[in-house]
């Protein structure tokens, strides 16, 4: 996506997507993920440290979290925008349709 592309998003829209980041259960949906996917995913990169025979990389561990966390979050955000845009695009339908009635 190009910059002018970025800045000529509404500020609605902004305010639409940080409302549903924080908002309708996403945080915890994403922690729920994010703990599932990001302790495999420990285990699967740090398993030698977990063993013993090397050091845990804590930048890593950290990023192993924040990773399917921020995909989660992503994922849910542009799934709702969807459907708001979606519902948002029957009930104009459905307005003209009772408009030409």
């Amino acid at each position: 996506m190009s910059v002018n592309r970025l800045l000529k998003i509404p500020i609605s829209r902004c305010k639409d997507v940080c409302e549903l980041a924080v908002g309708h259960g996403t945080p915890r949906r994403a922690a729920k993920l994010a703990i599932v996917v990001g302790t495999l995913l420990v285990l699967i990169n740090q398993w030698e440290a977990i063993t013993g025979s090397a050091t845990i990389d804590w930048l890593k561990l950290l990023l192993t979290y924040c990773v399917p966390y921020m995909v989660s979050t992503y994922t849910s955000v542009s799934k709702d925008l969807h459907l708001r845009q979606e519902t948002r695009a029957t009930e104009v339908a459905v307005y003209e349709e009772v408009r030409k009635l």
